[in-house]
């Protein structure tokens, strides 16, 4: 049986969608319904990896009664809450969804973590370690933390045998490249590998290169290049392999990359061959783009996307 998955989102939300026909400016809008969920791109990757079945709990920072809020959703999603308390108040993050597909969105910053808070949450999460093999950590850190603090959590996970896949960007990530104790997995976009190895990335070509080659790249087990509709390029130890995808028609294509990520830890806790991690994670994320609510699949449909999915080793 393996073990639970833990997902870390340090900078967690709850996140109001409200829908409307035509958004008037500088006046009065009202809406007929509005939905309101445990955001946090962590949180989308705990949804899936339990609507596949898997025992999985979320941690984090919750304060203020809209972290309560959070905290009562977790255990609907079946998402054990391992989240510490702080004194600041966790933030809300809004989607107003208006004029035939348009999105404006509104995000608070969210708290400022103190000095003792940070601490206090690398003292909370070792707690945890020795239940867990494989943990990941998703989106941005919240003001108060410095950039290297996933850096921490990484190393912090290694001494207990953790694995950690790490799904960010910019200086967090290039912080946790450089480091002693690096992560398993990191799923970066083309834009960001360019920004890794200080050069633009013309084509796959240039991609596989650059995988191979550029010393803070290599040396990661496993990293997960998507390639959108295109699907994905994956290197697997010095391995490189691409996964196609099938054509879809998308009805919500935000979260993909949390649920792609879902679908990579699901796999690798279970220890799992090449094929098989990298069609999983293909299937989750091709299963959330058909589901109009984000990091949500619908799981019956998972054998039929499954089989579509073809591997090729491309070295």
């Amino acid at each position: 049986m393996p073990k639970p998955i833990l997902t870390l989102t340090l900078n967690p939300s709850v996140d109001i969608s409200y829908p409307l026909n035509h958004l008037e400016l500088d006046t009065v809008n009202r809406v007929s319904t509005t939905r309101k969920t445990a955001g946090g791109k962590g949180l989308n990757v705990a949804r899936v990896i339990a609507q596949l079945g898997q025992k999985v709990a979320g941690s984090g920072f919750l304060g203020g009664d809209l972290g309560n809020f959070i905290a009562k959703k977790l255990s609907g999603d079946n998402i054990e809450n391992w989240f510490m308390q702080i004194s600041g108040e966790t933030r809300n993050c809004i989607a107003i969804l208006h004029d035939d597909g348009k999105q404006t969105e509104i995000l608070e910053s969210g708290p400022e973590i103190t000095a003792t808070e940070a601490d206090d949450f690398l003292d909370h999460l070792e707690k945890y370690l020795d239940q867990i093999d494989l943990m990941t950590i998703s989106g941005s850190l919240p003001k108060g933390l410095p950039t290297d603090f996933y850096s921490q959590l990484i190393e912090l996970a290694d001494r207990h045998g953790v694995q950690t896949l790490l799904d960010s960007s910019g200086e967090p990530l290039l912080k946790s490249l450089t480091s002693l104790r690096r992560p398993y997995l990191i799923k970066p976009n083309q834009d960001e590998i360019a920004q890794i190895a200080g050069q633009k990335i013309d084509d796959l070509d240039q991609l596989k290169k650059i995988l191979l080659e550029n010393p803070l790249l290599s040396s990661i087990p496993w990293v997960v290049v998507s390639l959108g509709k295109d699907g994905a390029m994956a290197k697997a130890g010095m391995d490189l392999f691409y996964a196609k995808i099938p054509k879809i028609d998308a009805v919500n294509p935000v979260g993909s990359g949390d649920s792609t990520v879902a679908g990579l830890a699901y796999a690798l806790n279970r220890k799992a061959d090449v094929d098989e991690v990298l069609k999983t994670a293909m299937t989750t994320g091709i299963l959330n783009t058909l589901n109009a609510k984000t990091g949500c699949i619908d799981a019956s449909l998972f054998e039929n996307y499954y089989s579509q999915i073809v591997i090729e080793k491309i070295n």
